[in-house]
């Protein structure tokens, strides 16, 4: 076996002697595999350094982190590329992205990616919602004027619309109309602080869009809005600037609790036909299920992890749920069953 005493030698050795390393695992088609796991922007010496680690000493402990350059060290995770490289995410440019309507110091709460739309939603806490396309140029924004701060939003697909929360209460903003600071409805009032927006795409009413949200008590609630809500109250007078406001006994909000402590986020996954919800919370800390369970109260299947769960992702290639918290929890799919596995970060 070939061994290398640094990573700059490691670079610039050939495939062929690189592949000298281990005799029965093939880089190429470790490379190969890496990158369809997470995508081309992967930098080929941090393969390579990583491939010479696990082939030199199999038993060493690894994090995923150290595919994107960063080796855990005695002070943490630490960059093996150059300093005025780009983060772990790879991401080659940065750009400072400033909306004309904000005049004062303020904080994102959400950032959702529209893919079919090429465009990016956002909102701040001080009650900015604004719409981006793919090059981070500002196409529409409104100021929600609400005490409270916005804490989360999403897009509604068959109304084209963005929904957002607040502490009590839930905006629909329409940011194709051309009354640009009155295009929004509020739906009030809501009986927690609600913490958390998602959109539910399993929709086959064109008219109408299913929305989740979590508060800060650990319910889920199920709310669907139609045209017909919307249009309920709309202005006479084209010049009115005052935003609709909707009473929230006019809608059928179903809620569930299923949580003990705060519900951080909430997200339909469509590739498992189910929703997923996180809380801090130790035993309730993560919730997979059918969205039918929101109204049936049938029993749903709960994975507890310790100091609770913050945020959620799914990967749909390895068919794996990665959650984040104090511990890490990997909840695997095989066969229709899942399997968690937890791991101290």
């Amino acid at each position: 076996m070939i061994v290398f005493n640094s990573e700059e030698q490691c670079l610039h050795q050939s495939p062929t002697e690189f592949n000298l390393f281990c005799d029965e695992i093939d880089y190429d088609e470790f490379y190969r595999t890496t990158l369809t796991l997470f995508g081309p922007d992967v930098k080929e010496h941090n393969v390579k350094v990583f491939f010479k680690k696990i082939c030199n000493n199999p038993d060493a402990s690894t994090e995923w982190c150290e595919i994107f350059g960063y080796f855990i060290g005695g002070n943490g995770a630490m960059p093996s590329r150059p300093q005025g490289e780009s983060t772990v995410f790879l991401t080659s440019e940065k750009q400072q992205i400033t909306y004309p309507v904000v005049k004062h110091r303020d904080m994102l709460t959400s950032m959702v990616k529209v893919p079919h739309l090429d465009f990016t939603v956002t909102s701040s806490q001080k009650g900015v919602l604004a719409i981006l396309n793919n090059k981070m140029k500002v196409l529409a924004t409104t100021i929600v004027k609400d005490a409270a701060w916005i804490n989360g939003c999403d897009y509604l697909t068959q109304l084209k619309c963005v929904v957002a929360v607040t502490e009590r209460t839930v905006v629909v903003w329409d940011y194709k109309s051309i009354q640009k600071q009155s295009s929004y409805v509020i739906i009030k009032p809501m009986e927690n602080s609600l913490l958390c927006v998602c959109t539910v795409t399993m929709s086959d009413q064109l008219a109408e869009d299913t929305i989740l949200i979590g508060d800060d008590k650990g319910y889920v609630y199920l709310l669907k809005v139609t045209s017909d809500h919307l249009g309920m109250k709309q202005c006479k007078d084209k010049k009115q600037s005052q935003a609709q406001i909707l009473d929230s006994k006019d809608f059928n909000i179903v809620k569930r609790k299923l949580h003990d402590d705060w519900v951080l986020k909430v997200k339909y996954i469509s590739d498992l036909n189910c929703f997923g919800s996180c809380s801090s919370d130790s035993i309730r800390s993560f919730v997979l299920d059918d969205i039918k369970r929101l109204e049936d109260n049938l029993p749903v299947k709960e994975f507890s992890v310790p100091k609770g769960v913050n945020a959620f992702t799914y990967c749909g290639k390895a068919k794996v749920i990665v959650t984040g918290g104090k511990y890490e929890a990997y909840i695997f799919l095989k066969e229709s069953h899942f399997y968690q596995d937890i791991v101290l970060l």
